[in-house]
């Protein structure tokens, strides 16, 4: 049994499953934000921003909504670096 999982950086020594993110998208469009007050509304938020301007919101299929001081491309740099050194390693 193969227990791969991959873990990316997201700022600040927070780390999240790379398998269960949907999506890493800006925290600047209304829909957006709609979608982090419902997830904060609901307690399914995860603000790992530590008081710093928030910068990626990442999207995860269990339905946390998780807020980055990280920029978006950052946090998809670290991701597609960490797939490469996966199949490296294969």
């Amino acid at each position: 049994m193969n227990m791969n999982i991959k873990l990316i950086n997201i700022g600040f020594g927070n780390i999240v499953s790379a398998g269960r993110i949907v999506s890493i998208v800006s925290p600047e469009s209304a829909p957006i934000k709609r979608i982090i007050q419902e997830a904060r509304d609901k307690g399914s938020l995860v603000d790992a921003t530590y008081g710093r301007r928030t910068r990626a919101v990442i999207i995860t299929d269990s339905g946390h909504i998780i807020l980055s001081a990280v920029q978006p491309e950052t946090v998809a740099h670290r991701l597609i670096a960490k797939e490469s050194n996966q199949d490296d390693e294969e």
